[in-house]
């Protein structure tokens, strides 16, 4: 029997969602690799700042202004401790990975041309993919794809040989996959495709809550992560970036707030950070966030990541245990996300019996189709446990796939 620990009894009480109750069930919420419950305090920061500062930010001289420009600063700073960066300019805010992502893509595309190569894998979300595809259908570059092993890790003996001949210009690379839960060697690829001077992304999406992230330690020119990933609202995320890296983005963003000097002709940009973040920001977003940076660092986040993958295994074992189920990959880290497919039985049809057990997961392509595209899959089911959820949760979850899975069975005979 599995006792459950007290804090995550405890952290529940802060996620009013999860007290909801669905066709007639409590609600399992297993779709945490897509988006996060919020917490009292995050709802709570953003009603503050609607109530009590509700202004724009780096525009104002009154006491509403000033209070929301201290505050979206001192995100800044919070978001930089986050991850490990040395200092708060090298943080811009922007919609989310995708956003960021795309920024830096574009940013860089005066950089790329016809004879240069650009370096993806395929377990790549699509948002850490079709950029760097579009760039180079833009530029005549080649788009190179790093292959999954058996197991569904990024190949490294591949990796290295798309590096070799020294073309590649930018390496697009997840720390984490959002289908198989891969927790990629990010630090060692870095370094090695700095030795061949390639600029190097790293998509931090999905392991940006489940473990200590050090963007310094890792090395990589750009980090991209989304709030609503990390207990966080929607609607908002940052770039990190090396300042020398930063430097050499190309502006392709226009707007207010991003320009010290405009003129008839031309125009002066402001320095980094702000440069890259035109026009009114999501200015309740980023107090959310930092609510959300607060919550998880007073939660304790390598409790966190203890707990995520205790989690994680046991589900992962229990789905194991039924026969008809297969999971996709058996990664050598696996980090909060298992996705599987039932023998005979559409992922859509099972996810939607589960549902009215009230138990919340994930199905579809994951907006990652290369990547189930090796495991022979177009689709799939995706379970992915976060701190809060309970082993009897997923125990309640199993049960709910298994009478899902004779439900449909009634009808082979």
């Amino acid at each position: 029997m599995i006792y459950e620990d007290e804090k995550a009894l405890a952290c529940r009480k802060e996620f009013p969602g999860l007290a909801q109750t669905l066709y007639d069930h409590r609600l399992i919420y297993l779709d945490n690799a897509a988006t996060n419950q919020v917490g009292t305090a995050v709802i709570d920061a953003m009603t503050a700042h609607m109530i009590k500062e509700n202004a724009n930010t780096h525009r104002g001289v009154h006491y509403l202004s000033e209070q929301a420009t201290m505050h979206f600063e001192q995100t800044r700073s919070d978001v930089a401790g986050f991850i490990g960066a040395q200092d708060s300019d090298c943080v811009a805010f922007n919609a989310g990975t995708t956003a960021g992502i795309n920024t830096i893509a574009l940013g860089l595309e005066s950089r790329i041309k016809s004879g240069d190569a650009v370096l993806v894998t395929q377990l790549e979300h699509h948002s850490n993919y079709l950029p760097w595809q579009q760039l180079c259908c833009r530029t005549g570059a080649e788009f190179r794809v790093v292959p999954l092993t058996g197991q569904g890790d990024i190949d490294l003996e591949a990796y290295r040989r798309l590096l070799a001949d020294g073309h590649v210009k930018v390496a697009a690379i997840a720390h984490t996959s959002n289908v198989t839960g891969s927790v990629n060697p990010v630090k060692q690829m870095v370094a090695e495709a700095h030795e061949r001077d390639a600029v190097c992304v790293i998509d931090g999406a999905q392991g940006v809550r489940n473990g200590r992230i050090d963007v310094v330690d890792i090395d990589c020119d750009f980090f991209c992560f989304s709030a609503h990933k990390m207990i966080g609202p929607t609607g908002v995320g940052a770039i990190y970036g090396k300042k020398e890296a930063l430097q050499k983005l190309a502006v392709k963003s226009f707007g207010g707030g991003m320009v010290d000097r405009v003129g008839y002709l031309s125009s002066e940009f402001s320095d980094i950070p702000f440069c890259l973040e035109p026009g009114t920001p999501n200015i309740v977003g980023v107090a959310g966030f930092r609510a959300a940076i607060a919550a998880l660092n007073r939660i304790g986040r390598e409790w966190i990541a203890k707990r995520e993958r205790e989690l994680t295994r046991y589900l992962e074992n229990g789905l194991r245990s039924i026969e008809q189920v297969t999971v996709l990959g058996s990664p050598q880290i696996r980090s909060g996300v298992v996705s599987f497919v039932v023998k005979g039985r559409h992922p859509y049809d099972l996810a939607s019996i589960m549902d009215k057990h009230g138990v919340a997961v994930r199905v579809g392509h994951h907006c990652a189709i290369p990547c189930l595209a090796h495991f022979g899959e177009d689709t799939a089911l995706r379970m992915s446990p976060a701190f809060y959820n309970l082993f009897k949760e997923i125990d309640e979850a199993l049960s709910a796939l298994q009478k899902a899975i004779a439900f449909f069975s009634r009808w082979d005979a």
